[in-house]
């Protein structure tokens, strides 16, 4: 099965995610177009940069032309000793703590706090939970991703109202900030639909060490709300001083995450780099592991299946493009003859058994029928890689398939059709010389 594996031995933060998962996407600049497209005025962009000698990408999301920063304090600081005014920023790990709650509740929701920065003038309003899901529901993505957001800001929310005592109802996020995290969220949330992972498996979590001056004052590492938000899953403080796990990146992680632990074994077809700001006496990223892993032999898949009979082709293409958005694995129909004598299509959807119930509903949802059948079912796989041929077209990908004493290969398209195009020959011609030459 495809497997996504994260690790997580210098934290996790939003934007780092978002740009481990951005390496492993086969269309990044499509991916960049849809993120700068969100919401008006953001801007996200894709950097190369180095820590410790590893090259990986660090995404830089700002609003307004402005990212927010945070600054890490050692244990021990005492508040008289620290003058905002005359504090110079470091170059800073990425911190969305956004979503600090405002402790004075009376405020209205367009009241603001300045604070000068190195002479940079800051205006800090806040948004609430309401606020932040009109955003999401505006966003010009897929449902699921939309879906996955709120149910990563209600964590959010919830752990903040944990954290400070208040209802939900009453925490508010920080303006500039919940909009940089909902670029995070989002950006991370659409990565992992276009990727399609059958299981997602996490790292231990380094939380990091000391205290962090957020908005609204000093907190020690890791936040109240980053360790509620990682209630229940495996992390460590180390000798490291600075929040390396965001409440951002620790929400993701716990609504993603299927699975805690060492990286299964598998086969690995791409990694991914997300790197933060910060540099440290080790490489600051979180690594992204894409491959096949598991028992390939046998694996459980869902059918869920129903008869139609009152829609047009037209429709049940639209409603099998929709199901595919919503992460069906794959789609077929077959013509019958129904009662009474009246031609039909059986319509039959694949999905993971964590998808079942919310597929059958997005079946009832997108077709017209009032019933829908589910199988559970055993299936027998032949074991997938990935190899590199050298042909006379030049290097081609392949694509192996072994177990039960079976061994096919078969070149990857995308190659074969960009020879063909290259050297002006027919794709046929081009398939059927490759294949005799691997």
């Amino acid at each position: 099965m495809k497997t996504l594996y994260l690790e997580c031995q210098m934290g996790a933060a939003g934007d780092m995610l978002m740009a481990a998962l951005y390496e492993l996407l086969p269309d990044q600049a499509g991916f960049l177009e849809t993120m700068n497209h969100l919401v008006k005025g953001v801007g996200v962009a894709a950097e190369k940069k180095e820590t410790c000698g590893i090259t990986g990408t660090h995404m830089e999301v700002k609003i307004g032309g402005e990212a927010e920063e945070s600054v890490d304090l050692p244990c021990g600081y005492v508040h008289d000793q620290f003058h905002l005014e005359e504090h110079v920023h470091e170059d800073t790990h990425h911190h969305d703590h956004e979503d600090m709650p405002h402790h004075d509740h009376d405020h209205h929701h367009d009241d603001h706090h300045d604070h000068e920065h190195e002479g940079h003038h800051h205006e800090h309003h806040h948004a609430s939970p309401p606020d932040v899901q009109k955003i999401l529901d505006r966003l010009p993505v897929p449902e699921e991703v939309r879906r996955n957001a709120k149910a990563v800001y209600d964590r959010i929310a919830a752990a903040e109202s944990k954290a400070h005592g208040v209802p939900v109802t009453e925490v508010h996020f920080h303006e500039v900030g919940a909009l940089d995290a909902i670029v995070d969220v989002t950006g991370v949330c659409l990565a992992m639909h276009l990727l399609h992972a059958d299981q997602i498996v996490v790292s231990p979590v380094h939380l990091g060490s000391g205290q962090v001056r957020c908005a609204h004052g000093v907190m020690p590492v890791p936040t109240p709300a980053t360790a509620h938000l990682l209630e229940g899953l495996p992390c460590y403080c180390g000798e490291i001083v600075g929040e390396l796990c965001t409440p951002t990146g620790a929400a993701l992680l716990a609504h993603f995450g299927g699975g805690f632990g060492p990286m299964p074994v598998m086969t690995l077809e791409k990694t991914g780099y997300g790197v933060g700001k910060k540099q440290f006496p080790v490489a600051n990223c979180i690594r992204a592991f894409l491959g096949e892993s598991g028992d390939p032999e046998q694996a459980e898949i869902i059918e869920l299946c129903c008869h139609i009979d009152d829609m047009t082709a037209e429709a049940l293409a639209f409603a099998s493009e929709r199901l595919m958005e919503q992460g069906a694995l794959d789609i077929s129909t077959a013509p019958l003859t129904m009662k009474k004598g009246r031609a039909g299509v059986a319509f039959t959807v694949l999905c993971k058994a964590a998808q079942e119930e919310r597929l059958a509903q997005a079946i009832l949802r997108e077709t017209n029928t009032n019933g829908v059948r589910s199988r559970r079912c055993r299936k027998f796989i032949l074991t997938p890689s990935i190899k590199t041929s050298d042909t006379s077209y030049g290097p081609v990908r392949v694509k192996c398939a072994d177990g039960f004493g079976i061994h096919r290969e078969k070149p990857e398209y995308a190659d074969v059709a960009q020879a063909a195009k290259s050297v002006g020959l027919p794709f046929q011609q081009v398939w059927e010389d490759i294949l005799r030459q691997i």
